[in-house]
């Protein structure tokens, strides 16, 4: 009797140890992290939540600001958008050596509608990207020519304010719009995984 229990117990164990053996084989190792790694992951957070906001907007909702209370003169929700996809041509077209884009802290004055808006700042995240793949250990604390501000003169600098600089704003988004009743996708119940 004892031996009916414990042989499958091993059945079992070496069933369990095949697979880990099998699993390790078709995994490959992990690729050691890399500064431009890391500042790439950490823009890709934000910008996944941050254009998930904007996309969820509807066009007619686009010029919302709140008014009651302690609101006057705050950016529109397509203001604060533009002001974000403006600020990351800023920052990281200065790694880049690049000219920031025509217009005020908002950005141009053309880009009016929710898809142009929304490609300006698709557009401004796709620089980043390409900015903060040129960054190595040999240059990441390198002053940039004609930086946006003395502080911000570095790649460091300028892509470490490109990943936060964001969320400040994206913070203001959500509550535009869940003042008109939508749930941001970030804050959305995720699907149960399939068993």
């Amino acid at each position: 009797m004892k031996r009916t229990v414990w042989y499958p117990a091993i059945v079992l164990c070496f069933g369990l140890n095949c697979i880990a053996a099998h699993a390790q084989q078709q995994t490959t190792p992990q690729e050691k992290p890399t500064i431009a790694s890391v500042l790439d992951r950490q823009l890709s957070i934000v910008e996944s939540e941050f254009v998930g906001a904007a996309e969820a907007m509807p066009e007619e909702k686009y010029s919302f600001a709140p008014t009651a209370g302690e609101f006057k003169g705050v950016r529109t929700f397509a203001e604060q958008v533009k002001h974000v996809a403006t600020a990351n041509h800023i920052f990281f077209g200065a790694i880049l050596g690049e000219k920031p884009p025509a217009g005020g802290e908002n950005g141009p004055d053309a880009i009016k509608t929710k898809d142009e808006i929304l490609k300006y700042l698709r557009d401004s995240f796709a620089l980043g990207h390409r900015a903060i793949a040129t960054i190595t250990a040999e240059n990441v604390v390198t002053p940039v020519k004609n930086p946006p501000n003395p502080v911000l003169n570095t790649p460091l600098a300028l892509a470490s304010i490109g990943c936060w600089h964001s969320f400040d704003h994206y913070g203001q988004m959500v509550e535009y719009l869940r003042m008109n009743g939508i749930v941001p996708p970030a804050s959305r119940p995720r699907p149960k995984p399939a068993n």
